[in-house]
């Protein structure tokens, strides 16, 4: 008398395998994604952000004195975005960000830089940590701004856009007169 387990086990094995299927097939299917409320590249957000700073004339604008490590990689990264090298631009700006890694304008910069790279979700983290550490007013205040928005716009928060844009005619502040 010999005992045949093998059919057995087979067939158990195919029901397991059918039972994860139909678990699968009856899963909820992800909820949709709200639509991007802009239609703008990567590189004409960064265009706007940039634009929306201004020139700074005749306003108050802090600039801090500048190791010459992080400039020369700040230069380096400009270089590479200017060449369409966005991910090694966002290499520099990792290396500068790891010398004084609560820099404003460098987390700006490396803000901007993930937007290029397609990953609004960090340069709104990096924007929105630039402002806290930064200056409140002032062109660089309107590029924090104004980089929250653009991501906002991408993740279609019209809500959280408006916001952040109301947010961007708080920065300017008139410089002092100087008689």
């Amino acid at each position: 008398m010999s005992i045949r387990i093998v059919p057995v086990a087979r067939g158990c094995a195919l029901l397991a395998i059918a039972l994860t299927l139909a678990a699968c097939a009856t899963s909820e299917p992800a909820p949709p994604q709200p639509a991007s409320l802009t239609a703008a590249t990567p590189q004409q957000q960064v265009a706007a952000i940039r634009a929306t700073a201004g020139d700074g004339e005749g306003e108050l604008a802090i600039q801090p004195l500048r190791d010459p490590k992080v400039e020369d990689l700040r230069e380096q990264a400009s270089r590479l975005e200017s060449q369409q090298h966005y991910a090694d631009a966002a290499k520099a700006l990792d290396q500068a960000l790891e010398i004084v890694p609560d820099d404003p304008a460098l987390l700006q910069e490396r803000a901007e830089a993930a937007l290029l790279l397609g990953d609004h979700g960090q340069a709104e983290t990096l924007a929105r940590h630039a402002f806290e550490t930064g200056s409140k007013v002032g062109p660089l205040c309107r590029r924090h701004w104004a980089t929250v928005e653009q991501a906002r716009l991408i993740e279609g928060d019209a809500a959280g856009a408006a916001t952040a844009k109301a947010q961007v005619d708080q920065c300017t502040v008139a410089g002092v007169n100087r008689f």
